[in-house]
């Protein structure tokens, strides 16, 4: 079987609608006629990042999560590509929420899929990887906040990746915020079980916040060593809207990532958080970009990385600023520890500045950790080791912070300590 054939069968075995195996195949046939996207001063064109294997997902050997002690917040897990838990209370069901699995979204809300899926906050002719993405994604979520409607409640999305599967991991996030609609959104990529195989991920989140809409996002990245990662995480801001996005990229593997937000309306607004620790040989390249296209949007751009061992990681930090944007407001910062001197950094913060009454700044360091705060610890009794470690905590601290769920916020301070402990 051809691939055309493999991701035509896949799409009829689906239910998928013609338009969407449409798509499928506009985005087959142009992929070998793009490049792949520029992330600068990282050299990943050999990376393993094309399997299209539309295999049987395996079966996962053990339990992927304790269900028994699950709140009551909204909630979808999937494991590999199959959808294994539901949950979203009546009360939001009542008032026009959704949050289902992909598939299930395009039989049943067909327009909405329709209408934004890859046409608003990514295009698939955008880069090689996106049409790959188009052609080949196997699974995901889509969510959708009505107008004016308040999720009190975290939302949260889990998806497991079988590491005895030989299934790419190709995921995508659909996430519609009407007018005046605030939500709260969590998601977790997570490698299960204690396999090896070697797999490639292709993963895009796309959040539309239409106007006065407020979105806060966060999410912590756990994949394993064995899997070759690209995530694309885009945002489209309209007027008066906002997205807060606290993103932490802890996989194990090499990672390339893309974090882009357009901020199309006037008063637009994006806050940008990231942090990234990078272990072994592991090397990570990650984009963060706003553009401000309406006139007093505001984007800022906070990174902080700590490298241990031979790791490799580099922030590019990209602000635009668009002709009109009068009042626009494009900052950034980008800070790297290195915890060993075989590590490897870059910190590149880029302003593109095409019009005049706006602000704009930037700041990147690459260095150890401050002997001085360390100094002050131990003079309190704190050995060196531990005190290193507070420092690097306090370090990441932003994005720790931001997310909704107390459990998660350990759960990610327990991934830091890990690699720390490793690192060491």
């Amino acid at each position: 079987m051809s691939n055309l054939e493999a991701i035509q069968s896949f799409s009829a075995v689906k239910g998928e609608p013609s338009w969407m195996s449409a798509k499928r195949q506009k985005a087959f046939e142009v992929i070998d006629q793009l490049a792949l996207p520029v992330i600068e001063r990282v050299r990943y064109h050999r990376w393993p990042l094309f399997d299209g294997d539309f295999a049987q997902e395996d079966e996962l050997i053990g339990n992927v999560a304790d269900f028994s002690q699950l709140s009551d917040n909204p909630l979808v897990v999937q494991n590999g590509a199959q959808t294994v838990l539901e949950q979203l209370p009546q009360e939001l069901i009542e008032q026009g929420v959704i949050f289902t699995d992909i598939f299930t979204a395009m039989r049943e809300h067909e327009s909405l899929v329709q209408k934004y899926f890859m046409t608003t906050a990514l295009k698939a002719d955008e880069d090689k990887l996106s049409a790959w993405h188009q052609a080949y994604f196997n699974s995901g979520v889509f969510l959708y906040i009505p107008k004016n409607v308040e999720v009190t409640l975290p939302i949260e999305a889990i998806f497991y990746q079988n590491s005895y599967s030989k299934t790419p991991f190709n995921k995508h996030v659909l996430i519609v915020a009407e007018e005046n609609s605030k939500l709260e959104y969590l998601e977790r990529f997570q490698t299960a079980g204690g396999g090896d195989v070697q797999i490639s991920a292709n993963i895009v989140v796309e959040v539309i916040a239409k106007n006065g809409a407020r979105v806060k996002f966060s999410a912590v990245d756990r994949l394993g060593k064995n899997v070759t990662t690209f995530i694309s995480r885009r945002g489209h801001v309209l007027k008066d809207a906002m997205i807060d996005w606290a993103l932490g990229v802890m996989n194990d593997g090499n990672v390339i990532a893309d974090f882009d937000s357009d901020l199309v309306g006037n008063g637009a607004h994006a806050e940008l958080k990231a942090v990234a620790i990078s272990t072994g040989k592991q090397v990570q390249g990650i984009d963060t970009r706003v553009t401000n296209f309406g006139q007093h949007s505001i984007g800022h751009i906070l990174q902080h990385g700590v490298i241990l061992e031979a790791g490799t990681l580099t922030f590019n930090g990209i602000g635009h600023i668009i002709r009109g944007a009068k009042g626009a407001d494009a900052q950034q910062e980008s800070r790297v520890l290195m915890l060993s001197d075989k590590a490897r950094s870059d910190a590149n913060p880029i302003l593109l500045i095409d019009e005049n009454e706006v602000t704009a700044g930037h700041a990147a360091s690459i260095g150890r950790v401050d002997p001085e705060e360390l100094y002050y610890l131990m003079s309190r009794g704190i050995p060196q080791h531990e005190a290193e470690r507070l420092v690097i905590r306090g370090f990441l601290g932003a994005v720790i912070t931001a997310i909704p769920l107390r459990e998660v916020q350990e759960e990610f301070i327990e991934v830091i300590e890990k690699k720390l402990a490793k690192g060491h």
